[in-house]
């Protein structure tokens, strides 16, 4: 498994600094963000889509460093009852994909989305409970009517350019559990798979081990975010764990999001890369820095030690003992 880093992180470096930092840091891999929510900082889409000497020039800063680009990321809402969001998000997902094809990057990670309540919606509904009844039909028609019928145009694309969608597991969005994913991968095809992110998994109840299991049976997992969570029992009995409070309020919220080894110890990431890997995912864990309490670096280079601390880097052996 190789160690990366979500470059978003690092935005206030210009992207040679940035990828400087991360490569004396002991990262492998970059995931760079193409638009929408990460931004698109480190990567001038148009200008590297138009331009082939462009393209050649930027893998060079990146292999020059002894880096490899593990996926290109643009999380947005292409379903968006604002359509002008949605369009924005469509144009930048095909875009990237197109993009990921030409420099030889596997996967294009983002979000499902999620529309509206009908046609006339202005705002996104996210449905989390089968009754009243008029969730579940909210619900049927934003997966039959809006949801389905695009990844299944979107995943044709992606195979035609021999590119991988990598959907992250998120609440707020349609996809959000293992039975989601799947649910999306069998209506659309092979091409949709997880980007998975174990700290949306402990929040919402969901062990990342069995997550791993049951998505690496289906030869469903993509890519992997390294990113931990925080569990408060007290204030998930105040709150619950759907909490609305602001990220901000440490003290009380039910749960945090923390760097790898301050919610979860190393030894149980250890646990998740023996069942990454024994459910056929040897790839790239790629880190998200959204620790309230740690500064970026410091968050950055703890998640590193921490998982090199547990990594399996070398090919398995042959069973010399058998």
């Amino acid at each position: 498994m190789k160690v990366g880093i979500f470059s978003v992180l690092f935005q206030d470096k210009s992207f040679e600094e940035m990828l400087d930092y991360v490569a004396n840091a002991g990262v492998e891999m970059i995931e760079i963000g193409t638009g929408g929510n990460p931004g698109n900082q480190f990567c001038p889409l148009d200008e590297l889509l138009n331009d082939e000497q462009a393209r050649k020039a930027y893998l060079n800063k990146i292999t020059s460093r002894g880096l490899e680009i593990s996926a290109l990321s643009c999380h947005n809402n292409p379903i968006s009852p604002n359509q002008q969001e949605a369009d924005t998000a469509h144009d930048t997902l095909y875009k990237t994909i197109k993009l990921a094809a030409l420099l030889d990057v596997p996967v294009v990670n983002t979000f499902s989305g999620i529309a509206g309540a009908d046609d006339e919606a202005k705002h996104p509904n996210w449905p989390v409970t089968p009754w009243p009844t008029v969730y579940s039909e909210i619900y049927d028609w934003q997966w039959h009517e809006k949801l389905i019928p695009y990844w299944k145009e979107v995943a044709n694309y992606a195979a035609s350019q021999n590119v991988k969608i990598g959907i992250e597991l998120h609440a707020g969005f349609l996809v959000h559990t293992p039975y989601t994913l799947l649910k999306l991968r069998e209506a659309t095809g092979d091409a949709i798979g997880a980007n998975l992110d174990p700290s949306h998994l402990w929040w919402q109840g969901i062990d990342p081990i069995a997550a791993i299991k049951i998505l690496g049976q289906a030869n469903a997992i993509h890519h992997f975010h390294a990113k931990d969570t925080y569990i408060d029992q007290d204030n998930v009995n105040m709150y619950g764990l759907t909490d609305m409070q602001p990220y901000a309020n440490v003290q009380t919220r039910a749960w945090t999001f923390r760097t790898v080894g301050y919610g979860h110890n190393p030894h149980e990431w250890g646990e998740m890369i023996s069942a990454l890997r024994m459910n056929g995912y040897d790839y790239v864990m790629s880190i998200e820095h959204e620790d309230p309490i740690m500064s970026i670096e410091e968050g950055f280079n703890k998640a590193v030690q921490n998982l090199k601390s547990v990594n399996i880097t070398q090919p398995a052996p042959d069973l010399w003992w058998t």
